[in-house]
């Protein structure tokens, strides 16, 4: 008999279905934060109208965005509870100059994003998506940037047949990112498609005019639920949208508490390759968005950040039944068991005893399960914004998320009823106004 899925996890499959890249993934969380009644602040604004209650959010370079709800009293003296996560995952990107051609066969040149776990990517029916910046003007130069999806599979990598490649069952796969990732998309001659005249056909402008792109290829397979019982949701990006999405949902649930403290949500872009980019974890934004929130002072922002805990959440290493050996033997979280503490002595996460203890223990009184990661000894330890914000904010921060399998592949798996209890979670931790 199927377990019933929460209302959350369907929702969360269809964020994550509307989000094939960064920026697709703002877009649609400020479509959710507008019908919600946030408000856009700008960047260059000279003044925020900052009165209680007031719901807003800032979008930077449009792949981050920061969303808040102003809380009963002044973040210098009531703090923030901020839950920060990332837009971003490991993925395929177009060339800046894609068109190649081989053996009579046109294909797109690409690039590794991020840890991208390459083999998943063969044999995939993909799409493409991403942003184009076009001319609109002659003199002076004016400039567009649109968003553009082509839903449906122009592309594929296909695997090499078995037959010309037996020594992989000794070697393994080992595929060269420079010659064995091109996608193929067509055949060469005279009317070998072009990636710009195709762009321009598909969005109705000028080729000419297209200057520059950022186009990630994605899989059409749409998420869905899966497991004999629907225990196991399937899908793109679970790292992190799942996160992000947990985190909005968060906010948006918190509406009607009306706490003394600030909640706001972190979305960053560039997680996967670093964080230091001007939209950034490692950037100026949180400090930029949390300082004017906090009365626009240096000693303001000083005052709140003291006063102030954030969640980092990104998804957690759920422990695999065919590989159980790669797991810490006393800390091996299962999925649809909770969310997930993760604790590095080495400071790779953020969490300390007190904030671990805030998490458990609010965790506790609402009636959500938690469990611990640590990574084994022997093997290196993955990062988070976690340490970023803690670090450059002086923020006392917890790292958390919900395990999942298959991370940095094409199509990841998690547990269908661990998103409902995160986000429980992390409600009840933007509404948590005690003194910290």
């Amino acid at each position: 008999m199927a377990n019933a899925v929460p209302e959350n996890t369907h929702d969360l499959l269809a964020y994550i279905e509307e989000g094939p890249t960064p920026w697709h993934c703002v877009v649609e969380t400020v479509e959710r934060l507008e019908r919600a009644g946030f408000v856009e602040l700008s960047e260059d604004a000279a003044q925020w109208p900052l009165t209680p209650g007031l719901a807003g959010y800032v979008v930077r370079d449009a792949g981050s965005v920061v969303a808040f709800r102003m809380g009963g009293r002044a973040p210098s003296e009531a703090g923030f509870r901020i839950v920060g996560a990332h837009t971003d995952s490991p993925n395929l990107r177009l060339k800046s100059n894609p068109d190649v051609t081989s053996e009579g066969y046109a294909l797109l040149g690409v690039q590794t994003y991020g840890g991208v776990l390459v083999s998943t990517w063969f044999d995939r029916d993909l799409g493409l998506a991403g942003r184009i910046t076009l001319r609109t003007g002659a003199h002076p130069l004016q400039l567009e940037t649109r968003l553009v999806r082509i839903d449906r599979p122009i592309g594929r990598i296909p695997s090499l047949a078995i037959h010309l490649n037996r020594e992989i069952k000794e070697d393994g796969f080992k595929p060269n990112a420079q010659t064995h990732l091109p996608v193929v998309w067509g055949f060469d001659g005279a009317d070998r498609p072009s990636l710009r005249a195709f762009l321009g056909s598909e969005m109705g402008v000028d080729p000419a005019n297209i200057l520059g792109w950022d186009l990630c290829l994605y899989d059409v397979q749409p998420p869905s639920v899966g497991g004999v019982h629907e225990d196991f949701i399937y899908a793109p990006r679970l790292d992190n949208q799942a996160s992000c999405h947990a985190a909005l949902l968060a906010l948006l649930d918190g509406g009607a508490s009306a706490p003394d403290t600030t909640a706001v949500i972190t979305l960053f872009d560039h997680e996967e390759i670093g964080s230091r980019t001007s939209r950034g974890a490692a950037g100026s934004l949180t400090r930029d968005v949390l300082g004017r929130l906090a009365g626009g002072q240096h000693e303001d922002l000083t005052r709140a950040a003291s006063r102030s805990a954030m969640i980092s959440a990104d998804m957690a290493h759920g422990v695999h039944p065919n590989y159980a050996d790669r797991h810490e033997p006393n800390h091996k979280p299962m999925l649809n068991g909770g969310p997930v503490i993760k604790i590095h002595a080495g400071g790779r996460y953020a969490t300390e005893t007190e904030t671990s203890a805030v998490f458990r223990g609010l965790c506790a009184d609402l009636g959500v399960p938690t469990q611990e990661f640590i990574n084994r000894s022997d093997l290196a330890c993955g990062s988070t914004i976690g340490p970023i914000v803690a670090s450059s904010l002086g923020i006392r921060t917890v790292d958390v998320g919900n395990a999942m399998w298959s991370m940095h592949s094409i199509r990841e798996m998690a547990g269908s009823r661990d998103h409902d209890l995160m986000v429980r979670a992390m409600t009840g931790f933007l509404t948590w106004d005690q003194r910290f």
